[in-house]
């Protein structure tokens, strides 16, 4: 499985010389704050993931509850498990490439190759826990391992 962590600087970079053909993104950004990277014209397969870099005490004070932070998780999910059947490259971007990216890049591997641990290990990340949780639950909750 190809696999990419990047940040936004390093997927604008990328979209002059060699992004990858044919790639699945899931673009996290902050909402209210940072502004979505635009894949129009280099990339047609994107997920667009609204939801800013906290950790889980702090989900009251940004007007969160565990169930409402990344809501979305089903249906990345689903993307997620498409691009794999595709065997696509998956590009997994947020602002600095290091927490909310690698997150759900570290749940993919753990997932589909049991070697999540890679990036965590990785001293250039810093996996958001709530992002890695959410995606792993609704990646194991598509192929029926329960939560």
């Amino acid at each position: 499985m190809r696999l990419e962590i990047c940040s936004r600087q390093a997927v604008l970079a990328l979209f002059a010389h060699a992004f990858p053909k044919n790639a699945a993104v899931i673009s996290f950004y902050t909402p209210h704050k940072s502004e979505r990277v635009d894949y129009v014209g280099v990339c047609e397969r994107v997920f667009y993931v609204p939801v800013p870099d906290i950790d889980r005490r702090l989900l009251g004070a940004y007007g969160y509850t565990e169930e409402s932070y990344l809501a979305e998780a089903d249906a990345l999910a689903a993307f997620i498990d498409r691009a794999v059947a595709e065997g696509v490259p998956i590009v997994c971007q947020c602002d600095f490439g290091q927490s909310r990216s690698a997150a759900c890049a570290a749940a993919i591997l753990q997932h589909f190759e049991g070697r999540g641990i890679d990036v965590f290990a990785d001293e250039r990340y810093y996996p958001n826990q709530l992002v890695y949780h959410k995606v792993y639950a609704a990646l194991a909750k598509r192929k029926g391992e329960g939560k």
